[in-house]
């Protein structure tokens, strides 16, 4: 979320403003943009339905989601933030040394106090729950203080997010979304041409992981946590994209919520060919590891004599492979080998 203006204020200061905000209410979609000068500030941009304008490059950024994080690491952007939140998986590989230096303030969602403890100038988000009521705050109370806000455009495009759940996509997800907020926050920090450097490597190992795969005719199913009433992927989120790159079929095509929750009696019913399974670091859920998954999967007298399970044919996959994050990308990768390796691919 984008930065704030003028001297650093106290964080006590800012508590007291969002706890006034939040008995008052309110919010506007913010004022009229501002022609940009010799250094390409301010930046305004359309945001999940918002006008979101950064009048300069952010030095204290908090991204309260791993995803957005992982991002601004990968722009080379680490000491720019302040803090990050919101955690499912050990760091990307290759930014470990980058997000030492960087806080985490915690591991689950930050209450909007420690967040603002860090007297940020812009805060990000992979999702628009993070940021809204029963998240860390709504967006309008951020920018009532003067801190422009940034959701990933992939969680907002082509779906709605308006009732409980993770939402429902009312058409498929694509990766240029998750180019699309790459390039976008490479802008807010005044480094575009990273952001167009990180977006043509990540295109060219989705060539390289899909080229001349055939894998029509090969069931998915994607679990991400919980073993008593499992999240599993509809038809058209992250998951949607690795299944389309590779020309396979999701066992749960015919839902469009984001993760649905589906009995073990319908997933053994649909057998698929395939279980890619989520392994989480995380303990909010039943089962959020792989092991404890593959554990469950072959002691429940429901699921133990699936194909899938009989034969072995996991794949295991970070919980932000299976969100719209850049490591998607790491979840073409994973899967393509994976079915290569079963024989399920030409």
């Amino acid at each position: 979320m984008p930065p704030i203006a003028g001297p650093a204020r106290s964080a006590a200061l800012l508590t007291a403003a969002l706890l006034l905000l939040t008995a008052c209410g309110g919010g506007t979609e913010g004022t009229a943009a501002k022609s940009p000068g010799a250094d390409g500030y301010p930046v305004t941009l359309k945001n999940c339905g918002r006008t979101v304008t950064v009048d300069a490059a952010p030095e204290r950024a908090v991204p309260v989601d791993q995803g957005s994080t992982e991002i601004l690491l990968s722009l080379g952007l680490a000491d720019r933030l302040a803090a990050t939140a919101t955690w499912t998986d050990p760091v990307l590989k290759g930014l470990e040394k980058a997000n030492a230096g960087v806080p985490r303030i915690s591991d689950n969602r930050p209450s909007s106090e420690k967040v603002l403890d860090q007297e940020p100038d812009f805060v990000s988000a992979s999702f628009e729950s993070t940021l809204a009521k029963g998240g860390v705050a709504p967006r309008e109370q951020f920018e009532k203080l003067g801190v422009p806000t940034y959701v990933s455009p992939a969680d907002c495009t082509a779906k709605d997010n308006s009732k409980d759940g993770d939402g429902v996509r009312t058409g498929p997800l694509t990766m240029d979304s998750v180019y699309a907020e790459v390039r976008e926050l490479a802008r807010v920090f005044g480094v575009p041409g990273r952001g167009e450097k990180l977006v043509a490597g990540l295109r060219a190992r989705v060539r390289e992981a899909t080229d001349g795969i055939d894998a029509s005719g090969t069931s998915l199913m994607y679990w991400f946590a919980n073993s008593e009433s499992p999240y599993l992927a509809g038809c058209c989120g992250a998951p949607g994209i690795i299944t389309r790159e590779l020309g396979a079929e999701n066992a749960f095509d015919d839902t469009h919520e984001e993760w649905p929750q589906i009995s073990w009696e319908t997933v053994a019913d649909r057998d698929p060919d395939v279980l890619v399974i989520g392994d989480l670091t995380r303990k909010s859920q039943t089962a959020e590891s792989a092991a404890k998954k593959i554990a469950f999967l072959e002691s429940n007298p429901v699921t133990k004599n699936m194909d899938a399970v009989r034969h072995k044919r996991y794949v295991l996959l970070s919980g932000q492979a299976m969100n719209p994050t850049i490591r998607t990308v790491e979840g073409v990768e994973r899967v393509a080998a994976a079915l290569r390796t079963f024989g399920l691919a030409r």
